[in-house]
């Protein structure tokens, strides 16, 4: 396939590292990385020709905004995740502004980054992200709402992460991925309790699968490309049960975790919570309909199941069952 001009944003963060790692090693596409500290990266952009580095914050967007009519795809993974003026900033005004300065004839695709969280079970827009949301999710779903409005949008594929695992130390680590650790320690308590919830998760190199089979086979151009990227559902509980297999610990009896008793539990030890938390507690199963993953392609994936994830993220396996 021909060479393409790829424009990126976001190539500092988790899934951007992995992105970029595949794109440089795995393809012959020129690159351009638009990154605000470039000591932030940790992969080798001078690996081989055709990789430009560009320093710039996405405030100041306008400023390629000649190199942008140039370019064939457009990878948009940068965000802002707090600080409610920042965030708008960043992940509305700034991003919006972005893809209109893209060309419609030369950009074949955008690959534009947004979160599950902003979706219903129908994979439908979740007006309780908008009422409830951090600032973070709030500014997704105003960015969500406002795509069908540009001259480009045909060309985006919005993709929707659940749960992103990754990390190593290569690349930085994910929010959740950060945290792995404690529920290992926390498993001889969490394996007695049951609770009413499902979700998803996706590891971040699995992302980046999908990312680089969607630049070489890009959907024709149309309305609502929308990807929910994650492994089927798991229930909290299939997901405990899966961490006490892989760590040989046995389950004798489960406690259900009610939500009365969530409250009562938040009100004795003074809980602070937000909106949002609230509004996750009571809704409970974030799930949707016919996620992606590099299954979804025929493609190898690293972590298609909680086992996989474990082991990728360096937990020893005991495969004797203890008490």
């Amino acid at each position: 396939m021909p060479s393409k001009r790829i424009f990126m944003t976001g190539a500092s963060g988790c899934i951007g590292h992995y992105i970029a790692d595949l794109l440089i090693h795995q393809t012959d596409h020129d690159l351009f990385l638009f990154v605000r500290d470039p000591q932030k990266l940790k992969f080798d952009y001078n690996a081989r020709p055709g990789i430009t580095l560009i320093q710039g914050d996405m405030q100041e967007i306008e400023r390629v905004g000649r190199l942008l009519k140039t370019v064939n795809c457009a990878i948009l993974a940068a965000t802002s995740w707090g600080g409610a003026q920042e965030t708008h900033d960043t992940n509305v005004t700034k991003t919006l502004r972005l893809m209109n300065l893209l060309d419609p004839i030369n950009c074949e695709q955008v690959l534009y980054f947004s979160t599950s969280s902003i979706l219903n079970q129908q994979n439908q827009p979740l007006p309780e992200a908008e009422t409830y949301g951090t600032d973070y999710i709030k500014s997704k779903y105003l960015c969500h709402q406002q795509i069908p409005k540009l001259a480009i949008a045909p060309q985006v594929t919005t993709l929707f992460p659940t749960l992103v695992f990754g990390g190593n130390s290569q690349k930085p680590y994910s929010a959740i991925s950060a945290g792995i650790q404690d529920v290992t320690r926390w498993i001889d308590i969490i394996r007695f309790l049951k609770a009413d919830a499902s979700f998803h998760f996706l590891h971040a190199q699995d992302i980046a699968q999908v990312v680089l089979h969607l630049i070489e086979f890009p959907p024709d151009p149309g309305p609502n490309h929308e990807i929910v990227l994650g492994n089927p559902a798991l229930t909290v509980n299939q997901a405990v049960e899966q961490v006490c297999a892989y760590l040989g610990k046995r389950i004798f009896f489960r406690i259900p975790l009610s939500i009365p008793l969530a409250n009562l539990i938040i009100k004795l030890f003074r809980i602070q919570m937000a909106d949002w938390d609230r509004f996750c507690l009571s809704y409970r199963h974030f799930t949707y309909q016919t996620p992606v993953s590099p299954a979804s392609f025929d493609l190898p994936a690293l972590c298609p199941t909680v086992a996989d994830l474990l082991n990728a993220s360096g937990i020893q396996q005991h495969k004797s069952m203890s008490k």
